[in-house]
């Protein structure tokens, strides 16, 4: 059975949705089935993966509303062993629409479940922000991924994402755990960043990742050309960075 995993932070601009992208890359090359779900309005997961978003036909938006199953909704991408679900732009409008359905908060889960023996991870690339889509996530999933940028506001809204996480582990889903925590827009030249990976590392004791994601153009230039940097720049340093993060997760995801 495969793990389903969130990533996510209420805070943009973290690496959240190229954690997302670039994760699901490095492990579908390392020959695990992954299915990527773009939950985020603004689809930069899905354009990262080389999807048109204009030519999609059924969305996650048609999966969350009921309009169509999950199954209908996989694309093919040309990476690896990676399949996506896409978002649409039909999607800035859900929070209101799932306002008025019943079930609201458990529309994900019942979506994806029968997914879950198809992959061996099935990744969500959540909005930027609390509201019901992400609230559908964690409701969803195992456990929450979470990228933090190693810089002053970092740490702004975490407490209040971990509220969010506790409360949905109380009231919806007693599974969800937090996966780990990735350090990105690393710069050890910093003292702001030295004290930074401190906090971080008081506040989620035990669960940091050792692998750190350096400030890195390859990284930033990759999603124009609708690629993971994996499959931009194999050898880049924004490309290492994310095969050990893979390596890491697998080492934790063991059986």
């Amino acid at each position: 059975m495969g793990k389903i995993v969130a990533v996510a932070n209420q805070k943009g601009g973290v690496g959240k949705t190229t954690t997302a992208v670039n994760l699901a890359a490095c492990l579908g090359a390392k020959g695990r089935q992954v299915l990527l779900v773009d939950m985020d309005p603004q689809g930069n997961a899905t354009s990262g993966m080389g999807i048109a978003k204009k030519k999609m036909e059924k969305t996650s938006y048609d999966m969350l509303i009921g309009e169509c199953p999950a199954e209908e909704a996989i694309y093919k991408t040309d990476c690896k062993n990676v399949r996506v679900i896409p978002s649409g732009i039909q999607l800035a409008g859900a929070e209101v629409e799932l306002v008025e359905l019943k079930d609201r908060i458990n529309r994900l889960k019942i979506a994806i479940a029968p997914l879950r023996d198809r992959f061996d991870f099935i990744l969500i690339d959540c909005p930027p922000s609390l509201g019901l889509i992400t609230l559908n996530a964690f409701t969803a999933v195992d456990s929450v991924f979470i990228p933090i940028q190693c810089e002053y506001y970092a740490l702004e809204g975490l407490s209040q994402l971990m509220a969010t996480i506790r409360q949905v582990k109380r009231m919806y889903n007693p599974a969800i755990e937090v996966e780990g925590v990735l350090l990105t827009m690393y710069d050890g030249r910093l003292n702001l960043t030295t004290q930074v990976v401190a906090e971080v590392k008081k506040y989620f004791a035990g669960k940091v990742y050792r692998t750190t994601i350096p400030r890195n153009v390859r990284l930033s230039e990759a999603p124009s050309y609708g690629l993971p940097v994996y499959y931009y720049d194999r050898w880049s340093r924004g490309s290492l960075a994310y095969q050990e993060v893979a390596k890491e997760f697998l080492k934790a995801n063991a059986d």
